[in-house]
């Protein structure tokens, strides 16, 4: 099994990338593979799905992503592809929000997925899904003083209580963020 793959985009479809890792080329399919640039260098969380006809490699930009991904594929009649086309079309923020609010509606949109599939959907994974698995902070600097605490050894949890009104503003830098935060946590 593979957890990642760091490498250069060399070819993009409709529906994969190609990612050239030390001399090979690997096809790896990707929910939005226009979001991608010819060139760049990434890194991949990657799930592998064995079937008798193929081996596929799916791709995906961060872990909560992937781990989202696992979980849809675990539904009773949700196979990849239908997974692939529901992160495709939204953000896990958004399908965990859907899944919470028990809206079988929402995942009818998309191609493959009818009503029984959605109410399955829902089924199976309400209130199962973990803060933890819903997308990470898209401030940058609060992904920086996460990531400082938690190799500091800190929980998700203490993490999440001190930073939670922090200010992030352009003049406080990753550093002074930190600072407090280690401030706030000596006090608990």
């Amino acid at each position: 099994m593979y957890r990642y793959i760091k490498g250069e985009i060399t070819q993009i479809s409709g529906t994969d990338i190609t990612i050239e890792c030390h001399d090979i080329g690997y096809l790896v399919r990707v929910p939005n593979p226009y979001s991608f640039a010819l060139g760049s260098k990434i890194t991949l969380h990657l799930y592998q799905h064995v079937r008798e006809d193929a081996i596929e490699l799916f791709g995906f930009a961060t872990p909560e992503e992937r781990n989202l991904f696992l979980r849809l594929i675990n539904v009773k009649g949700l196979g990849p592809k239908g997974a692939l086309a529901i992160l495709a079309s939204s953000t896990p923020e958004e399908i965990v929000k859907a899944i919470e609010a028990g809206n079988p509606r929402y995942f009818n949109a998309f191609p493959g997925i009818g009503q029984k599939i959605s109410q399955q959907i829902i089924l199976d994974l309400k209130g199962k899904l973990k803060f933890d698995e819903a997308p990470g902070p898209v401030n940058p600097k609060l992904a920086e003083v996460e990531s400082a605490l938690k190799a500091l050894g800190y929980k998700t949890t203490e993490i999440r209580a001190v930073t939670k009104d922090l200010s992030f503003d352009d003049q406080t830098s990753t550093g002074e963020l930190v600072k407090i935060a280690l401030r706030r946590l000596s006090k608990n």
